[in-house]
């Protein structure tokens, strides 16, 4: 990374975060290769749900959290697509990496993001200023969530997590897929064009109507686990919505093949986009078990936020689209 990149990034002021349950983007510190090219199609679909060529929108008019560019409400016109009906599973990107050699960034860079909560209380480690309850863990990946001495044999079914932007491409790329648009992903957690909050409708999830993994509890320093989960569910937790598909709120973020933008006329929206803009944001799409209408109410569908492509944590990971 050169030295300008690394200093604008150590700058970077991340407006409008102040209610967001992700760390800043990284800055990562050290070189690392780019991210290999997965070229040859080598893995098979999950199960896919189908849509046709419609007419949808994308937005809402009802909108919560304005700076993150959820309205208007737009309209939109699908060509047909597939998605998954559930997010890539630590077995399937296991596989991937077994057939190809991958390795993530995480792996590359030797670091990712670990909320507090999953860590030994005596581990000592940095952490950003603007989201004090991540820390940054020497080791931490996808094959181990919570850094050295963790993994995932218990959680083959669970979301993989420490995958950044490039990651899933890569995998999307291997099994003859893509990562779906904002879009196609809306229209997808909606189950077709209605008009709903959630994928389930618009009932609002509470600490006692458990309908998704998300926190319940106080956020960040108290989670109660009523839906059973303190950290990922298994991908297919959950009652799916009218289409078929699991976990489109909350359990892990999901990246999008967009850029992130707000489209905002507003001085700092501008702002916003321009920061967006040099970092080379893409947008993710679902809200995580870290969500709370408390503090980061974005289980919604309407509900977006933006990160760095290298970005990777423990509660980000994605689903596959295909033409």
């Amino acid at each position: 990374m050169d030295r300008r990149c690394r200093s604008r990034r150590d700058a970077r002021r991340n407006l409008g975060d102040e209610m967001s349950c992700c760390p800043p983007s990284p800055a990562r510190v050290g070189c690392a290769s780019p991210a290999k090219t997965i070229d040859e199609t080598g893995g098979s679909p999950g199960a896919v749900v189908r849509f046709p060529d419609t007419a949808s929108f994308i937005g809402t008019d009802r909108p919560f959290l304005k700076f993150d560019g959820e309205a208007p409400r737009r309209a939109v016109r699908l060509k047909a697509f597939g998605i998954e009906t559930e997010t890539v599973t630590n077995a399937r990107f296991d596989a991937f990496v077994a057939a190809t050699g991958y390795v993530t960034e995480a792996e590359r860079f030797g670091w990712s993001f670990v909320f507090q909560i999953f860590l030994d209380e005596n581990l000592s480690a940095p952490a950003p200023v603007e989201t004090p309850w991540w820390r940054k863990i020497d080791g931490a990946c996808w094959r181990a969530p919570e850094g050295p001495g963790s993994s995932v044999a218990d959680r083959r079914d669970h979301p993989v997590t420490h995958v950044s932007w490039n990651d899933a491409v890569a995998f999307a790329n291997w099994c003859g897929g893509r990562l779906p648009t904002e879009a196609e992903w809306e229209h997808a957690a909606r189950g077709g064009a209605d008009d709903r909050r959630f994928p389930w409708g618009d009932e609002e999830p509470t600490d006692s109507t458990i309908l998704c993994n998300i926190w319940q509890g106080r956020f960040p320093d108290m989670n109660i686990a009523a839906d059973g989960y303190t950290g990922t569910a298994p991908a297919r937790s959950f009652a799916p919505n009218p289409a078929g598909l699991f976990n489109m709120a909350g359990n892990v973020w999901e990246w999008c093949a967009d850029p992130f933008r707000t489209r905002s006329l507003a001085r700092a929206g501008r702002e916003r986009d321009r920061i967006a803009a040099a970092e080379r944001e893409r947008l993710m799409k679902g809200g995580s078990y870290l969500c709370h209408i408390s503090y980061c109410y974005r289980y919604r569908i309407a509900a977006r936020m933006g990160r760095n492509p290298d970005t990777s944590t423990g509660h980000i990971g994605f689903r596959v689209a295909y033409d």
